[in-house]
């Protein structure tokens, strides 16, 4: 039996500003990742956001994190390995 492919969760605090959202997605464009889930939310004054990727290199993820913590204005990043969405979404 295959195994499902492990999502990459990436879980970031920062402050809200505009211009932020757009500014998390470069370090995945840069390297051809498009996320499969994007949320945001913002609490009153922080944003609680959740990037996840299914199928990520663990070297590539760290990248990420490491340039995600580049970011002005993230406090957080943490990299949390999962389940694969498929398996939650079932």
């Amino acid at each position: 039996m295959l195994s499902a492919p492990l999502t990459t969760r990436f879980d970031l605090r920062a402050e809200p500003s505009p211009g932020l959202l757009p500014r998390l997605l470069q370090p995945f464009a840069k390297r051809d990742v498009t996320p499969d889930l994007f949320q945001a939310r913002r609490m009153e004054t922080e944003m609680d956001i959740t990037i996840t990727c299914d199928d990520l290199e663990p070297g590539v993820a760290a990248l990420i994190a490491s340039n995600l913590g580049q970011v002005i204005g993230v406090s957080r990043v943490v990299v949390t390995p999962g389940e694969s969405l498929a398996t939650r979404r079932a």
